[in-house]
């Protein structure tokens, strides 16, 4: 009789907690659907080099009213990793979806420094039916803007953007159409160090976005010209502030200076970004648009940029949601550069695309959150390296491929930062601490594992430790795992590389000439390069040529006399030649 009841109260609470799981369920996709809208705004607000040096993350170093206030209104991702220490790679991630090295963009710099490497200029070589994210959202109706950095390792094709420029808004859009937007913040990178310091007086294009009529002051050029002096740019802090600095820089007066350049840009970014979201709200798209802050790697100093430890590695996010939903709030899950492309299509109600190696976060095709984020470091400029990364949510395991060879590279670039000069200085003198001459030690260990919790710097190799041998063995397999499925061998010499990419031709493949063909009064659009994405041009009887491309999606049609321009351009390729046409003769 007690077994009977029991079973029936165990039966009743099963289908209690059956009924609450799926009501739980139902009101999640009711909040979706309620608070996503179907065809959002996106807002990308990204900076470069930038750790957590931010009031939301924990470090109040100097005000940033405008991403405080973000933070506020939204969630604040406290672990988000890039998949590289470096811009490029990184943002080739972004872009597709792909782990870089899966698709020969984990060498920063493919394009130059082909004096030192003895190879040719090349670009990353996808799959072909890899788009950029922004082509896919175009497709679905998007009006899509980038303000104004690309740098992907690869030249991204003319059906990308509707705008790519220092002038892309998404005020120039149509009417009611909804828009995805990047704002490219560069106060921050690491040039911001180098002397003489000042701030970049391109930077004035944000308080005239979408003003096409305006002419900017010294617009272009490298991230280190077209300055001000340090006495014309404004002080956001006190130059005589108590920093907080790294254990594995010297503390005197030239690391905090160099300190002081990092917090003082950081606040002139969070102005810009201000400006940003000020027109967001002057043009009440605030509660329709999705924002993202974010850098597009770890931060800007010494053992910091290029490095695979989280220093180099994790960059805050904060998302804003409409009508500030869950605001004032942390999301502890680990999210990767990789993870955004499929994203975008989620928060649009689209599927991911099956080549994409990430996983979405957010949206209507929202994943399992993620158990490890994996990272890769390659050539640097002139310097190559070979190590690979996994991390959980404690602890970091890296694989070095090449032992022999010392942590630090000479990259001539890095070595423009006052702190990082001040470095070599005190390691000829023989004045560093143990702590920081780790990085300069001849050889390294085949494998590190940290736990970044207990050791946030990395500075404690746990490789040989009994007591994490398990966790070693779990990292270790995880990563033989990530490196067979994303079809990675760090050990591959770069000139091999290229060579599979361009598949055994010693030159850059180039995309073939799109076909034009007329039929029953309709224009059809092909090219037998297999995934080359198609664009085309109207001219009218004026002879006055559009400024964007459209991307041909399906047979159209076109009035007698009109002039059509055609290009065919797949990623990694060089860009087909231009093809013109008329609608009564071919020209």
């Amino acid at each position: 009789m007690k077994i009977t009841k029991l079973l029936i109260v165990a039966i009743l609470l099963f289908l209690g907690c059956q009924s609450k799981e799926k009501s739980s369920r139902d009101k999640l996709n009711e909040e979706v659907d309620l608070e996503f809208p179907k065809r959002p705004n996106i807002l990308w607000l990204v900076t470069e080099d930038m750790g957590p040096y931010i009031p939301p993350f924990g470090d109040s170093t100097v005000a940033t009213p405008n991403l405080s206030r973000l933070a506020e209104e939204g969630v604040i991702y406290p672990n988000l990793f890039s998949t590289s220490g470096v811009c490029a790679p990184s943002r080739a991630a972004i872009a597709t979806g792909m782990y870089p090295s899966s698709i020969g963009a984990n060498h920063m710099r493919t394009t130059s420094y082909t004096e030192v490497t003895g190879l040719p200029k090349y670009e990353a070589v996808p799959p072909s039916d890899v788009k950029m994210v922004s082509e896919l959202l175009r497709h679905k109706g998007y009006y899509c803007t980038n303000n104004y950095k690309t740098d992907y390792q690869f030249n991204p094709p003319v059906t990308a953007w509707d705008e790519s420029s220092p002038y892309a808004h998404w005020r120039n859009r149509q009417d009611e159409q909804p828009f995805f937007a990047i704002f490219n913040f560069t106060e921050t990178h690491e040039s911001g160090l180098f002397e003489p310091y000042g701030f970049r007086e391109i930077e004035t294009r944000f308080y005239k976005a979408g003003d096409k009529n305006y002419k900017w002051k010294n617009f272009g050029g490298s991230h280190a010209k077209n300055r001000m002096k340090e006495e014309e740019t404004p002080v956001h802090l006190p130059k005589d502030t108590k920093f907080n600095i790294p254990p594995y820089l010297p503390d005197n007066e030239v690391t905090r200076r160099d300190m002081w350049k990092l917090y003082n840009n950081i606040a002139e970014m969070d102005k810009q970004v201000g400006v940003v979201l000020k027109q967001l709200e002057e043009d009440g798209l605030l509660e329709n648009t999705i924002i993202f802050f974010y850098g597009d790697h770890g931060g800007p100093l010494p053992r910091e940029k290029r490095l695979i430890y989280d220093s180099g590695l994790n960059t805050p996010m904060i998302v804003r949601y409409p009508n500030k939903k869950d605001a004032g709030t942390k999301n502890n899950e680990l999210i990767s550069f990789v993870d955004f492309a499929p994203t975008l299509l989620s928060l649009i109600d689209e599927k991911p695309k099956s080549y994409m190696q990430g996983q979405s976060f957010l949206g209507s095709h929202k994943a399992q959150d993620r158990s490890y984020i994996h990272a890769a470091a390659d050539r640097f400029d002139g310097f190559t390296d070979a190590i690979r990364a996994v991390r959980d949510k404690q602890y970091k395991y890296i694989r070095n491929y090449r032992p022999e060879q010392g942590y630090y590279l000479p990259v001539e670039y890095r070595e423009k930062i006052p702190t990082m000069q001040e470095l070599l200085r005190l390691k000829e003198e023989g004045k560093l601490n143990n702590i920081q001459k780790q990085w300069f030690r001849e050889s390294k260990p085949k494998e590190e594992l940290f736990d970044c919790d207990a050791d946030p710097y990395e500075l404690n190799n746990l490789a040989n430790d009994p007591a994490c041998q398990e966790k070693l063995n779990e990292l270790s397999a995880e990563m033989d795992k990530w490196l067979t499925v994303i079809n990675d061998n760090p050990s591959l010499p770069e000139n091999q590389l290229v060579a599979k990419l361009w598949e055994g031709s010693d030159i850059q493949p180039t995309t073939l000439e799109p076909i034009i063909t007329s039929e029953n009064g309709k224009i059809t659009i092909s090219c037998e390069t297999k995934g080359a994405s198609l664009c085309y041009k109207l001219i009218d009887g004026e002879g006055e040529v559009p400024k964007t491309w459209n991307m041909y999606q399906k047979p159209f049609e076109i009035s007698t006399g009109t002039k059509l321009q055609v290009k065919a351009h797949r990623i990694g390729y060089i860009p087909s030649k231009l093809v013109t046409f008329s609608s009564s003769k071919s020209l």
